[in-house]
């Protein structure tokens, strides 16, 4: 049977810490959760019912065989998850402030999950080429041999009418030179149908620092459906030259960590069993999406009320036209 969504990309080890307001060299007890932006909305998917699956390398160790176990018990097809012993599972300890921004502290020296490659994504062709959506992020790319997978890949898909996502999830620290990053997506932004960006990263991406300026320049370049992420204020997408500004959900924020993963889970998980092909968006209306979107600002709220990434995925929603 062929997948909803077969997410692509790094799925490390995050620590949350025991109480907000500390910085890492403060916290005295951690917690670890299933982590990495592309397993975060794998999992999300799988709790909301839909076929999700995850390619990507882990290392042959014990924080390695914790997310292997752990995906697998929330329901993601974990066939392409290769583990292997030439480096180690990523790790991420997130410091909250007290209004529960996050930040983080990464351990990814010699990191597994940069070990993708062609290899990988060759391996898991036929479930690539049957998936609706392939949602891809960026850093788990950043080596050549991950960026030439994930090149190849995006463009078969893109030749055979089919559907990728991206939410680029900038962590431009990990990179020893940024510029890379930006050419590859300038490269890739065109032949991505769903591109999600938060309002901190459009100008790294577009060159625009407003998101309604961000949004233009991305259905300039080919982008379908691009969507902006406003924190509390919602979201703000475009289509078929249109600009509309969603509102979210009020609640109190514990943890901001996650909420563009539950964002993406919410809207894919809306868009995924409604539509085959990028025709099929194409073909939509501003009407159908609307509700999509607030959906997916509906999820990412439910996120950010519990401590990390995927506690707060929920199991009890269903997205209904």
């Amino acid at each position: 049977m062929a997948h909803d969504v077969i997410c692509l990309g790094e799925a490390l080890v995050d620590f949350l810490p025991s109480k907000r307001g500390q910085r890492v060299r403060e916290v005295t007890q951690w917690t670890p959760c299933l982590g990495g932006a592309p397993a975060n909305v794998a999992v999300g998917l799988a709790r909301m019912g839909l076929r999700s699956a995850l390619v990507g390398v882990t290392g042959d160790d014990e924080f390695g065989h914790f997310l292997r176990t752990g995906l697998a018990r929330e329901g993601v097809d974990v066939s392409h998850l290769r583990q292997t012993t030439e480096g180690k599972t990523g790790l991420g300890f997130v410091s909250l402030t007290n209004t529960g921004e996050r930040s983080f502290t990464f351990y990814r020296t010699r990191a597994a999950e940069l070990f993708l490659g062609p290899r990988d994504t060759r391996a898991a062709k036929q479930s690539l080429k049957k998936a609706t959506f392939m949602h891809v992020g960026t850093n788990s790319l950043l080596q050549p041999e991950a960026r030439e997978a994930v090149r190849e890949v995006i463009a078969s898909r893109f030749a055979a009418g089919q559907l990728v996502s991206t939410d680029p999830n900038l962590r431009l620290h990990l990179w020893s030179r940024p510029s890379v990053l930006k050419g590859l997506l300038r490269e890739l932004l065109p032949k991505i149908a769903v591109v999600k960006l938060s309002e901190e990263e459009i100008e790294f991406v577009t060159g625009q620092s407003k998101p309604e300026a961000a949004l233009k320049k991305l259905e300039k370049l080919g982008v379908l459906l691009p969507i902006v992420t406003l924190g509390p204020a919602g979201a703000a997408f475009r289509f078929r030259g249109e600009t509309v500004f969603v509102k979210a959900p009020k609640v109190k924020v514990i943890d901001t960590t996650g909420a563009g993963d539950g964002f993406t889970t919410g809207l894919l998980s809306a868009l995924a069993p409604r539509i085959g092909s990028r025709q099929d968006l194409e073909d939509m209306s501003i009407d159908d999406l609307h509700p999509m979107v607030a959906f997916g600002c509906r999820v990412g709220s439910r996120v950010v009320q519990k401590l990390g990434a995927v506690a707060g995925l929920p199991r009890d929603l269903r997205f209904t036209a």
